[in-house]
């Protein structure tokens, strides 16, 4: 599905805001589609994209005027080739943030951003198994998906997913419920979202990754232990995370690398300021914001990204990381 998202995106954008203006730093090449052995999957991508673009109407946006060739969504992908930087304006997109959630049929985003000369202005992330309501979350995802079928949901409810968006210096953050096979999009159904009011650590609820070959679980265990937190960690793929916390359904997002792993800009920065247009605070392990204007990746990251739905809790954190790391193992 990367492939697709992607040349749908970025056909969109050229098209909106015209070719030669946009930049585009994006996950996926074109290698693997252009080569003798992916023709098939060409083939696919092409009519998955086609399927997408014709409902770009629904959206306000412009169709194609014909169907999308082989060549034309390799152009669309390739446009995605920008390397960043801290000058100019380029667009930052991760068309899949969590392939293992999307394979598996739980938690992904698609994750779009904006960067000005270094700065994240605008935030976009569409998360197509995250529900509208935080009460859905109390269920496992194969019992919720089982209690659809019992009683069929209603427009709004949980699979439906939501798309979060912010623009930076606004102060507000939006969510609003996915457009599916019906309807047409509609800025009357979103509504502001604010990081929760909790501010002491017992009643706290932190995210971690799910998968354990990019961070470390016993690291984020035992400093959630030292501040004091109880409650079981809420395991989320993807930046799903980050809507966690901007909308008040957690509190504390912590992940720290293994040796060796390089954090990428496209899974944060339409996070970050979403969380921050909402009322949070996310910074590295040593309390200053993330660097998005040193190329793909975020370089010079102090340890690990914190990100808390408010400064006391944040800065709690912050001191149990200083007292923890140099008798860690990670």
């Amino acid at each position: 599905p990367d492939w697709g998202v992607q040349a749908t995106v970025s056909w969109l954008l050229s098209d909106r805001f015209g070719d030669e203006s946009v930049s585009i730093v994006a996950e996926e090449d074109d290698e693997t589609l252009s080569s003798s052995d992916g023709t098939a999957l060409l083939e696919s991508v092409v009519a998955a994209v086609n399927g997408c673009l014709v409902e770009a109407p629904k959206y306000g946006l412009r169709s194609p005027e014909k169907d999308l060739g082989a060549h034309d969504v390799l152009q669309a992908i390739r446009k995605c080739s920008s390397t960043g930087g801290p000058k100019g304006r380029f667009w930052v997109l991760d068309p899949v943030d969590g392939t293992l959630g999307f394979v598996r049929g739980d938690q992904y985003a698609i994750a779009l951003a904006l960067i000005e000369d270094g700065e994240v202005v605008l935030g976009v992330l569409g998360c197509p198994n995250y529900p509208m309501k935080k009460e859905w979350l109390n269920y496992h995802q194969r019992y919720y998906r089982l209690m659809s079928k019992v009683a069929p949901p209603t427009s709004g409810t949980w699979n439906k997913g939501c798309v979060m968006y912010a623009h930076k210096g606004c102060g507000q953050a939006w969510m609003q419920p996915l457009v599916h096979d019906f309807g047409m999009l509609s800025w009357h159904n979103s509504r502001e979202v604010q990081v929760s009011s909790v501010s002491d650590p017992v009643s706290a609820t932190f995210c971690e990754p799910v998968e354990k070959a990019n961070s470390s679980h016993s690291f984020t265990a035992g400093l959630a232990h030292s501040v004091g937190l109880r409650n079981q960690p809420l395991r989320v793929y993807s930046m799903v995370k980050y809507a966690a916390i901007a909308r008040g359904d957690a509190e504390i997002f912590m992940k720290f690398a293994r040796g060796g792993y390089k954090e990428k800009i496209w899974d944060h920065a339409a996070g970050v300021v979403i969380i921050q247009e909402a009322g949070g605070v996310v910074t590295d392990a040593g309390g200053c914001p993330l660097d998005f204007s040193r190329g793909v990746y975020l370089e010079g990251l102090d340890r690990g990204i914190i990100a808390c739905s408010g400064a006391l809790l944040h800065r709690r954190i912050l001191e149990a990381v200083d007292a923890s790391w140099n008798s860690s193992t990670l």
